[in-house]
């Protein structure tokens, strides 16, 4: 029965990369420009290392939310949530993801290298780019 199911993967995937893309390019607008007002842990300096972050989650974020350029944004943002895990979750407090607050940065890395092997799916810039080279 679920089989039948896997002819929707393309669009799944891609759903599931927009949804993604989104979310992490929030955490880039908290720390570039502290939207939305309140959210953690608001506007930080541009050329310090979580600012750097910021510009990553930003740029990244906006990319694979497009499907563009979808492999390597995703390449460098699951680098970016593997630092952030062991270097501001996990070195710091506690191995334990659950109680270092890490498991999204963990759940974010692996995502993003799912991207890097699976690229952007259905609703993606590349893929319309590609259909469009195909017609012609």
């Amino acid at each position: 029965m679920f089989n039948s199911f896997s002819r929707y993967q393309p669009q799944l995937l891609g759903i599931l990369r927009i949804v993604t893309g989104l979310l992490f390019l929030s955490h880039g607008l908290v720390k570039l420009f502290g939207f939305p007002p309140g959210a953690q842990p608001g506007q930080v300096e541009l050329l310090s290392v979580v600012g750097i972050g910021g510009l990553i989650e930003l740029v990244a974020g906006a990319l694979i939310m497009i499907g563009l350029f979808t492999r390597p944004a995703a390449f460098i943002a699951s680098g970016e949530m593997a630092v952030a895990y062991w270097g501001f979750h996990f070195a710091p407090d506690n191995p334990f993801p659950v109680a270092n607050g890490g498991d999204a940065a963990i759940l974010y890395c692996f995502i993003f290298l799912y991207f890097v092997v699976a690229g952007p799916g259905a609703f993606s810039v590349e893929g319309t780019n590609r259909a469009r080279a195909t017609r012609t």
